[in-house]
């Protein structure tokens, strides 16, 4: 996906070196290629994101405290505030508050048929929501005293809305590219330069990273400025994001070290900048490691949030992030990606 979204941003370059300027009529077939690939890909941040990917975002608020009208994670969050700063992580902007944020997307009509990701609103007025996860439970914010967690869908819902859709368009739109092979001059992808697929194309304009070389210096460098151990930031950057500098995930965490747009706001850095993506990185780290003392649970905090390992007092119980901890430490003791 993200070297889909790459080739968008670099379309213009991409139709100079592929057509000579000193030929016309293929130039035409340049411009003509650019629309239907535009075309064809149509939004691709629009369509990407998932209610699953929803779910995702949402663990990571889990042990933010409630606040009454609460917007700010780092102070904390009412029911409405939680939705609307996790949609908005996806880059979906919701209505602030719960009885508007129930109109929005479309009706689901019985909890029976909700799936992951679908808000859940309660009270006619509605006065409390929630983002359903499955097996009648859902993560919420409760009230006054109590955590972001998750609990039980404890009474049926007034509403039901599914703002987001359970798989993503991006596969769809990929198989849209077919029809570019009507194009004048260009009968496949492959005519570009020589390319035979889409992903030989990202790779010779630049779109995909060249590995932990290309940042090697700036792994260096963070880590002796933060007193880091020798090889994390490189084993997060090759777990987050392969060493993609153009990477964005479904659920919005972008660049090589898959900041999401709230945390690198609050760290001031650009997520697709790697040189202030590394630092902020690097800072994110370092303050997880003196708060919860060890690798592990720091790595643990940089993927689920401190909050999640604050609950649980250890590694979230979430396959992601286990596993995710479990692949960086492995990769740091085999020294594979120092």
């Amino acid at each position: 996906m993200s070297g889909i979204q790459a080739i968008m941003s670099r379309m213009a370059e991409i139709n100079a070196l592929v057509v000579p300027s000193t030929r016309a009529a293929e130039s035409t077939s340049s411009s003509e290629f650019a629309a239907t690939l535009s075309g064809a890909l149509g939004d691709a941040n629009a369509g990407s994101a998932t209610g699953a990917d929803a779910v995702t975002a949402a663990q990571k608020y889990i042990g933010v405290p409630y606040v009454w009208g609460g917007t700010d994670p780092a102070t904390g969050l009412d029911c409405s505030g939680l939705v609307q700063q996790v949609y908005g992580d996806l880059g979906v902007d919701l209505p602030r508050v719960s009885r508007d944020q129930a109109k929005v997307g479309t009706a689901v009509p019985s909890l029976d048929q909700a799936k992951p990701g679908d808000l859940v609103a309660f009270g006619s007025p509605v006065h409390h929501i929630g983002i359903y996860i499955g097996d009648g439970k859902m993560i919420h914010a409760p009230e006054a005293g109590q955590d972001v967690k998750v609990g039980k869908v404890y009474e049926t819902p007034t509403a039901i809305r599914r703002v987001l859709p359970e798989t993503s368009s991006s596969t769809s739109s990929l198989s849209n590219l077919s029809g570019l092979s009507n194009l004048s001059g260009l009968s496949s992808l492959s005519n570009l330069t020589g390319a035979d697929s889409l992903t030989a194309l990202t790779g010779k304009y630049g779109v995909s990273s060249g590995g932990s070389s290309a940042y090697s210096a700036l792994f260096t460098q963070a880590t002796q400025k933060y007193g880091l151990p020798t090889g994390l930031l490189s084993a997060v950057a090759k777990a987050e994001s392969n060493y993609n500098p153009n990477a964005v995930s479904g659920a919005g965490a972008q660049g090589l070290m898959q900041i999401m747009p709230a945390t690198a706001k609050g760290l001031g850095v650009d997520a697709m900048n790697p040189t202030q993506a590394v630092d902020g990185a690097a800072r994110l780290l370092k303050s997880h490691l003196e708060t919860f003392g060890s690798v592990p649970l720091a790595l643990a905090a940089y993927n689920a949030g401190p909050g999640a390992v604050r609950k649980y007092d250890g590694i979230p119980p979430y396959n992601e992030t286990q596993n995710y901890v479990r692949k960086i430490m492995a990769n740091l003791n085999s020294g594979v990606a120092a």
